[in-house]
């Protein structure tokens, strides 16, 4: 890395005919960030240094991915990509802090009304990126920033770090990639969707479950599966697969509006092809809203920290300097999936949940957030992925009796028979069982309203869970799509670091 560390000093500092190089940022396994400076307007950027001899290169799929979603709401503009010396580069807009570092400021608990209209904001995002044919599979609290304070995107959330974005369908002729089983692990651990972690492949549905469990990790303080035990990693994503398995939705979202049950069991039960109707699923936050009385009026608890000055207030009593100096995305671990042969699962870091009660949420004295510090010291060991991932031995669990409930309608109440996740079907079938909406007189997700098509195929064998274990040549010849993360190793997340605005926004003595 001896000539990005280079751009961060005097000299030759300027990359991209007019992007200055500032200071570090961030890095990782993929390479480093730097803060730079577009000598044309004066505009701040965030510049990434990626090895053009790494195992695994990204930027140039991550860059890809940036230009076919350019324009959209919420996607940061791309400025330029290309080689520089040993380096290939990317310049993107900079933003502010993630969800997770804006979590850690809010002592680990949202108000509701703050994840509703998170909720929907994120919604509106990953419909985004299906729109454009692709699915994310990396969904995750730091995943989705807001913008810079002080612009007009302060309030609205990014998606950035598309280094496992894949299409899922041919962008012409619209045809959807084919159900597989036997796959590796891809995504984070903690979120990923229950199909994942049976070694299925991904598409619409599998992000949007994942988007349930971060929805329920806010408003918890953290999930049932999280702080699991286990002699190796491998065995310990067995555990969390398992523990998600046999938690019912029900008692997941237990003491929480019954949206958040519905959602859940919606995603949960969509078809491998099937559209989902995201326009249902944010109406169900609407609703949330309105029956507690709340206004959508975009502000949001990170806003009332600091006697109501916003979290930046902190950064810049602190340090005296503005907080757009940093960027949460920008950190060791924003893309620290990038390692080569096979992709790596992530079990966020190692602590239990937190279930802080909502009047701990900002500390008495100072009105600072109580941010929690992570032991910088610890980090789980790591193993090389020369087995069967942990789908091999995980298999869709039997109902227990208590789950074998009627249900007049299966997602319309979460008092009912909730849809519980032990009782997955092993198929192949394109669109999951007929749900008919008494409001709409139709089926959420299909287009006719008709209910769902009859596409599928007999279901797969027990044994078609193992996923195969690949050569790393085998590996790198088997990328599908935007990018080629499917064959990648596995490696347990580190604890996370203290990112800039935590240290900002800390009381560290």
């Amino acid at each position: 890395m001896s000539s990005a560390h280079h751009h961060s000093g005097g000299g030759n500092n300027v990359v991209g005919v007019h992007y200055r190089v500032g200071k570090k940022i961030g890095e990782g396994s993929f390479g480093v960030i730097f803060e730079g400076t577009n000598l044309l307007n004066n505009q701040t950027v965030a510049i990434k240094f990626e090895p053009r001899k790494s195992d695994a290169p990204q930027l140039r799929d991550e860059y890809r991915s940036y230009r076919i979603l350019a324009g959209c709401v919420g996607i940061p503009q791309v400025y330029h990509f290309g080689q520089e010396g040993l380096h290939n580069i990317l310049v993107i807009d900079l933003l502010g802090p993630s969800l997770e570092d804006l979590f850690d400021m809010c002592a680990r608990k949202f108000s509701i009304k703050t994840v509703c209209m998170t909720a929907k904001q994120m919604i509106s995002r990953v419909q985004t990126i299906h729109d454009k044919n692709l699915i994310y599979r990396d969904i995750k609290p730091d995943n989705f920033l807001i913008g810079r304070p002080g612009t007009k995107a302060a309030s609205i959330i990014h998606v950035v770090d598309f280094g496992m974005a894949k299409q899922y369908r041919d962008p012409k002729t619209k045809q959807h990639i084919p159900y597989r089983e036997r796959k590796s692990l891809s995504g984070t651990a903690r979120y990923m969707s229950i199909n994942t972690h049976l070694g299925r492949e991904q598409s619409r549905r599998d992000d949007l479950e994942a988007l349930g469990h971060v929805f329920m990790y806010f408003l918890r303080g953290g999930l049932p599966w999280q702080g699991l035990k286990a002699a190796t990693n491998k065995q310990k994503y067995e555990k969390i697969g398992e523990k998600k398995q046999t938690t019912p939705i029900k008692e997941l979202c237990e003491g929480f509006p019954e949206e958040f049950g519905i959602y859940l069991n919606y995603v949960r039960k969509l078809g491998f092809e099937e559209n989902p109707d995201y326009d249902f699923l944010r109406e169900l936050f609407t609703k949330v809203l309105k029956n507690l009385g709340e206004q959508e009026d975009g502000v949001y608890d990170w806003m009332l920290l600091n006697g109501g000055k916003g979290w930046e207030a902190s950064a810049v009593r602190l340090f005296h300097a503005p907080p757009s100096a940093s960027h949460a995305h920008h950190r060791a671990t924003c893309s620290h999936r990038q390692v080569p042969t096979r992709m790596r699962v992530h079990t966020g870091n190692n602590e239990r949940p937190r279930t802080h009660a909502p009047t701990a949420r900002r500390s008495s004295s100072s009105g600072r957030p109580r941010c929690l510090l992570l032991a910088l010291s610890r980090r789980p060991p790591h193993w090389s992925g020369t087995g069967p991932s942990s789908a091999s031995r995980l298999r869709p669990l039997l109902p227990r009796q208590s789950q074998q409930q009627p249900s007049a309608h299966p997602y319309a109440t979460t008092h009912g028979a909730i849809h519980s996740p032990s009782d997955y079907p092993n198929t192949r079938s394109n669109t999951a069982e007929a749900m008919y909406d008494p409001g709409t007189g139709g089926y959420p997700g299909t287009p006719t309203g008709r209910g769902p098509s009859a596409l599928g195929a007999p279901p797969g064998s027990p044994g078609a869970l193992t996923p195969p274990v690949l050569t790393q040549r085998q590996a790198q010849g088997r990328g599908i799509g935007v990018a080629n993360g499917d064959y990648m190793e596995q490696q347990e997340e580190e604890p996370r670091k203290l990112t800039f605005w935590q240290i900002l926004t800390c009381h560290c003595g």
